[in-house]
């Protein structure tokens, strides 16, 4: 057994050689001139991806992370370039030429000048926010045939103009009551404005519960098909106001259909 120790001692100790030599070979190619120009190319290429602007000001203050809370780590100091790489509400991450990184407020971005030399200028971020929202939750209150009707909805973008919303519906009549739900797609072609009107259509089911008070009524159950128009505004922060008109044709039997036109207005809050 003892005459075997000698060759694994040995086939270990020239692996550890090997593994150190290649180590060693690795390390001195990472800081060969030819790997650093690559990497600086890289740095080039991935900055020619984001805006550069220029510092203004006496002083830009980096902080270490998106608000005031966080310290100052570095000042990028007058004709400094520094390059924007990222948003979070109010604070943007940047770069400067050294490779300092941080998070500067937008007001001290917005005295830095643009690569043409002109002043930097940013839309309003709850603006930005609202023209690339996704999905939208939204509750309404409006009449429903002259009765009182309650109704939540949710919907998705699919495109900028195009979005898929299911809604949940209820109306109380003073003789019944009526549950309903359905699934639309909305066109909105000018979803880049605050105030956007839309267009929809969609299909559904209807069931209507009379009074238990009311002799012989039954429940009647039918699908539902509905078309509307309506309108969203913008508030403030993720609020949206919305206002909508809408035509349902309720098809209760073979050849025999109900139609109903409901007006609702109501908010919507989106993320």
């Amino acid at each position: 057994m003892n005459r075997q120790n000698p060759p694994l001692c040995g086939w270990r100790s020239a692996f550890a050689r090997t593994g150190l030599a290649l180590f060693l070979v690795a390390a001195a190619a990472a800081h060969s001139p030819a790997v650093r120009a690559a990497d600086a190319n890289a740095d080039t290429d991935a900055d020619a991806d984001v805006e550069r602007v220029q510092v203004a000001d006496p002083y830009i203050e980096l902080h270490t992370g998106p608000g005031r809370g966080y310290p100052v780590h570095f000042v990028a100091a007058r004709e400094e370039w520094i390059a924007i790489t990222l948003r979070h509400t109010d604070w943007y991450k940047v770069r400067t030429a050294g490779g300092k990184v941080g998070w500067v407020h937008r007001r001290q971005l917005e005295t830095t000048l643009t690569e043409a030399g002109g002043k930097k200028t940013f839309r309003d971020i709850a603006i930005d926010d609202y023209l690339g929202r996704r999905v939208q939750l939204g509750a309404a209150w409006g009449r429903f045939k002259s009765e009182p009707m309650l109704k939540f909805w949710a919907s998705y973008k699919l495109s900028e103009t195009l979005s898929v919303e299911g809604t949940l519906g209820q109306v109380q009549g003073l003789y019944s009551g009526t549950d309903f739900w359905h699934v639309n797609v909305l066109a909105e072609p000018w979803s880049d404005q605050r105030l956007s009107p839309f267009f929809g259509i969609g299909l559904g089911k209807f069931k209507n519960f009379p009074n238990q008070s009311l002799v012989g009524a039954s429940v009647t159950d039918a699908k539902l098909g509905n078309a509307g128009i309506g309108a969203l505004y913008h508030v403030s922060e993720r609020l949206v106001l919305r206002v909508d008109y809408t035509i349902y044709t309720a098809f209760i039997a073979d050849t025999r259909t109900g139609e109903y036109r409901a007006v609702t207005a109501g908010l919507s809050f989106f993320f």
